[in-house]
């Protein structure tokens, strides 16, 4: 459209569409009881503007892949979407709207990814949206680079934008930082962002906590900045015209992202709870909302009314979006003819299907090398780089020490930030998140709810902390996110306990839909890349060592790693088969484990060595397998894992003795470190032949010790 504001027409059909938008806010709260009404009505007219004039969308085919993306970073204020869906044509109905917040509703608190059409990620905790936004924004240049790099700005199939609606406390929430001076860094002229600057949080006034001039912020990011003022001329005047003016100018500079301030009132234009807290987030009550409907030549007497002429008029969208989306396929269409072969695999990766014979790719490691699984899976990484071309990803200013980068590949960055350690272009591939984990596990998330390439991220184990919220919202969207955690136990030495993981294993296994793999050795590795990459339907996150482990030989007496894919699997049995004592171990344990085996056996002990990287993939075998590898029949057990045994007891049992970490680590390297706090062979035997006296296994001694 038109950047002249002189040419913009904003007909009384949008004025009431608007109008009624505010209404169905209000009905929908007050029908639920609860909810978050003030936003949604006071960015009607921006959510409607959006939706009617600058989205391009198609709502008879929500995911058609030519359409721009639009986050509400906001989440709390779902109405703000859940209306323009309606209203829009998507299959969400004026029951749904009644529904809301309900059980089995398509109108969750909330809006859901994959429960709602139309609704592009899952928001709620706030600033989460503006960082997926721009995951998004990087995925969408990363898809053109791949398959229409060479075609003029603006006119390719793959060319679209992502919009997103932000508020205050978006805003405050420190990963909009994060992911902001990122977004600038790279240039992305795809994004734009618009922030509700209404002063309104829950606890009222937003002067209480917040003064920083937040365009300036946004400037010094290297962000193209526009300012509405609704309130400027000390009335409250809805000047849609210059909005759209922002709307259009924002989506013509395709040279850096673009930020919208607009001022608005809160729950305007309600008499009394205007500009409130209280209209932030509860119902205003049937007095308030009367009173708002009489201000908005509304029968205040109705509820959920939605005028035959003002649907009908809304609708008209459906029209444009499939007339977009007709000229898009045309378009679409003769870049497919012309590049068969990148066609063939753009179908591949958008249906994330991995290439025949891939998997022939991973390397295998020989036998007698010590090798930290950091650096094995560095190199599965650069032998995928060739025939997986979705795959791609970097880490938290920790690319030599997370192994992340595949070799040769080219760094994703504007050609002017390019370094000398890490040339690259806008199309690359390696991603650079500087030390930002909140917002590198978002924009993954971003990246992979965008659709078709796969992304990794890569910091240590103890800071997954940092990205915890995005890493749990992965799961709950069932996102094929990659992380890889390095510097996993004790065993990275001499940083200390700061930087040493002891309850993270457990805490990160707690998260439904997190599969966390701690790999023995470099083959164990390769396998767990191989099944992390099989499964497209959830995160996992890859738990790596920082000192070198030995590479097992798997001559027959120790176990295919190819068992790493059921989770958990026999890696050494006892001799003659029939164990009296289990030994499960993760990760650089597992060595620990085979010497304690030895030990034992001499002394008359079959033991059996189970090697367990992933707890959730375990689970998910058949009872007959599980009962094969761990026999109901023998209670003796051990686990071995170097932090706490939080969630161990399920495998060991009541007889059973861990050999774990209960406490902070300490500064030393990682020998004397495994020494000093019980994580050794000895203490394993120990703690066998104590398990065995609690089982009443015959023969086991009396009086024996589980050592310090």
């Amino acid at each position: 459209m038109s950047r002249d504001s002189s040419t913009f027409e904003w007909s009384d059909l949008d004025k009431r569409a608007v109008d009624v938008i505010r209404a169905l806010a209000m009905d929908a709260v007050e029908e639920a009881g609860s909810g978050h009404p003030g936003t949604a009505m006071s960015l009607a007219p921006a959510a409607y503007l959006l939706f009617q004039r600058f989205l391009r969308h198609d709502p008879t085919d929500p995911d058609w892949a030519g359409r721009d993306r639009f986050v509400l970073s906001c989440g709390h204020s779902s109405l703000t979407l859940y209306i323009q869906l309606y209203l829009s044509g998507y299959p969400l109905t004026l029951d749904d709207l009644k529904s809301l917040r309900k059980w089995g509703s398509l109108t969750p608190g909330h809006p859901e990814h994959g429960h709602t059409a139309g609704v592009e990620t899952t928001t709620g905790p706030l600033g989460q949206g503006i960082a997926n936004a721009v995951g998004m924004a990087m995925a969408a240049r990363r898809e053109r680079g791949l398959f229409d790099p060479d075609a003029p700005a603006g006119e390719s199939p793959f060319d679209h934008t992502i919009w997103a609606f932000a508020s205050d406390g978006d805003i405050e929430e420190g990963i909009s930082h994060e992911a902001s001076a990122l977004a600038g860094h790279q240039r992305l002229g795809n994004l734009i962002l618009m922030y509700d600057d209404n002063h309104i949080s829950i606890e009222d006034d937003t002067a209480i906590a917040l003064s920083e001039d937040v365009r300036a912020r946004y400037e010094a990011y290297g962000w193209d900045v526009h300012h509405v003022d609704w309130t400027v001329n000390g009335d409250y005047e809805e000047n849609v015209a210059a909005l759209a003016e922002a709307f259009a100018a924002a989506k013509a500079e395709t040279a850096r992202p673009s930020f919208i301030a607009l001022r608005t009132i809160i729950g305007w234009p309600a008499p009394n709870k205007k500009n409130t807290g209280k209209i932030h987030g509860s119902a205003i009550g049937a007095d308030e909302v009367a009173a708002t409907k009489r201000i908005l030549g509304l029968d205040p007497a109705e509820s959920f009314l939605v005028p035959d002429e003002v649907l009908a008029h809304a609708r008209e969208v459906c029209d444009r979006g499939r007339a977009q989306h007709e000229r898009w396929e045309k378009a679409y269409q003769a870049w497919r003819s012309a590049n068969p072969e990148r066609a063939a695999e753009f179908d591949r990766i958008g249906a994330r299907r991995l290439p025949a014979g891939w998997e022939t790719s991973l390397p295998e490691f020989a036998a007698g090398k010590d090798l930290a699984t950091r650096a094995a899976s560095g190199e599965v990484l650069t032998a995928l780089a060739p025939v997986l071309p979705e795959l791609w990803g970097g880490s938290a200013d920790l690319a030599e020490s997370n192994n992340t980068t595949m070799k040769g590949q080219p760094s994703f960055i504007p050609e002017e930030f390019q370094t000398k350690e890490f040339p690259g272009d806008r199309y690359g591939r390696t991603l650079h998140f500087g030390v930002r984990e909140h917002a590198m596990g978002a924009i993954c998330n971003g990246i992979a709810l965008h659709g078709g390439t796969r992304p990794y991220a890569g910091t240590f184990l103890i800071f997954s902390d940092y990205m915890r919220p995005a890493v749990r919202l992965a799961a709950l969207m069932r996102l094929p996110v990659t992380y890889v955690w390095t510097h996993d136990s004790i065993g990275l030495g001499e940083d200390g306990p700061t930087h040493q993981p002891v309850e993270h294993l457990w805490a990160l296994r707690a998260i439904p839909g997190l599969d966390v793999v701690r790999p023995a050795d470099a083959n164990e590795t390769a396998v767990a890349w191989r099944t992390v990459l099989e499964h497209g339907d959830r995160p996992a996150g890859l738990a790596l060592s920082r000192q070198k482990l030995p590479t097992l030989e798997r001559d027959g007496a120790i176990a295919s790693a190819d068992g790493v894919a059921k989770g958990g699997y026999v890696l050494v049995d006892a001799e003659g088969g029939h164990p009296e004592v289990i030994i499960i171990a993760t990760g650089s344990e597992v060595q620990l484990a085979l010497e304690a085996r030895e030990t034992l056996q001499a002394e008359g002990t079959p033991t059996r060595v189970v090697s367990m990287p992933c707890v959730e993939w375990f689970e998910e075998q058949t009872d007959a397998y599980k009962q094969q590898v761990l026999p109901p029949g023998v209670r003796a057990r051990v686990s071995v894992e170097a932090g706490i045994a939080l969630g161990w007891r399920a495998f060991i049992g009541d007889c059973g003795v861990p050999v774990s970490l209960e406490h902070f680590g300490a500064s030393a390297d990682y020998k004397t470190l495994f020494e000093q706090f019980g994580i050794t062979a000895e203490r394993i035997v120990a703690a066998a032949k104590a398990s065995l006296i609690r089982s009443a296994a015959p023969g086991a001694g009396r009086g024996e010790t589980t050592g310090n």
